[in-house]
C-alpha cells in the first residue's frame, strides 16, 4: 500500500506539476488584491479535485461501458505520460499540461481564474485525469490500494493549494531555473513510469 501510495503521489506530483501551476498563478494574479487571490486559489484547488476523484472514482467504469480494457488504458494513458513527460524534460509547455494561446486570451479577459484555466486545464488537466483512472485501476478492486492512491491524490491537491497561496513567494524564490530543474527531474521520473505502463500494457495483450 504504501509502495502504491508514493508511485501515485509521484504520478499526480508530476502531472498536476504543482510548482509549475503556482508560478503560472503568480503572473495571472499579480494584480488581484491578496484576499481575492486567496479565495480563488482555494476555489481553483476544491474544483479540480473535484474533476479527479470523479475521474478516479467512475473513469474506470465509464470506460467498461465504452469497452475500453485495461491494456489499452495502460497503452494510451503511457503515450499521454510521455508527452507531457518530454514536454517536462524540455522545459516547455504544449496543450496537454497548460493552456493553449486562445484559451490564455480568453483567460486574460476574464476577472476570476479558479475555474478556467486554473482548475482545468491546468490543474486537473487530460495528464492528471488520465493517471487518476490509471492508478486506480490498477489497483483491481483493493480497497487499501484504492484508498493510498486517493490520499495521493488529495495529498498533491493540497500541496499545490498551500503553493498557490504562496504562488508569488515560490516563484520570485525558485525563479526560472529553479522551477525547470524540479520540472526536469520529474519528467525523468514521468518517462520512466510511462514507458512502463505502455510495456505493461504490450504485455497483457500478449503481442
Amino acid at each position: 500500500m504504501i509502495e502504491a501510495a508514493i508511485l501515485a503521489f509521484t504520478t499526480f506530483f508530476a502531472t498536476v506539476a504543482p510548482v509549475d501551476v503556482a508560478a503560472i498563478y503568480a503572473a495571472m494574479t499579480i494584480r488581484v488584491r491578496p484576499v481575492r487571490r486567496r479565495r480563488m486559489a482555494g476555489k481553483a484547488v476544491l474544483v479540480a479535485t473535484a474533476i479527479l476523484l470523479v475521474f478516479a472514482l467512475f473513469g474506470s467504469d465509464v470506460l467498461r461501458w465504452l469497452g475500453v480494457g485495461l491494456p489499452a488504458l495502460r497503452i494510451s494513458g503511457g503515450i499521454l505520460l510521455l508527452l507531457i513527460a518530454i514536454d517536462m524534460v524540455f522545459a516547455r509547455h504544449s496543450g496537454v499540461t497548460s493552456t493553449t494561446a486562445e484559451e490564455s486570451e480568453e483567460a486574460g479577459e476574464r476577472t476570476d481564474v479558479s475555474v478556467f484555466p486554473m482548475a482545468t486545464p491546468l490543474i486537473a488537466g487530460p495528464g492528471a485525469m488520465g493517471a487518476a483512472i490509471l492508478r486506480m485501476a490498477e489497483a483491481h478492486g483493493d480497497l487499501l490500494v484504492e484508498a493510498a492512491v486517493i490520499a495521493a491524490l488529495l495529498a498533491v491537491m493540497l500541496l499545490t493549494w498551500g503553493l498557490l497561496l504562496a504562488a508569488g513567494s515560490v516563484s520570485r524564490f525558485l525563479g526560472v531555473t529553479g522551477v525547470n530543474v524540479i520540472m526536469r527531474v520529474m519528467g525523468v521520473l514521468l518517462a520512466a513510469l510511462a514507458v512502463q505502463y505502455i510495456v505493461d500494457g504490450l504485455g497483457s495483450t500478449g503481442l
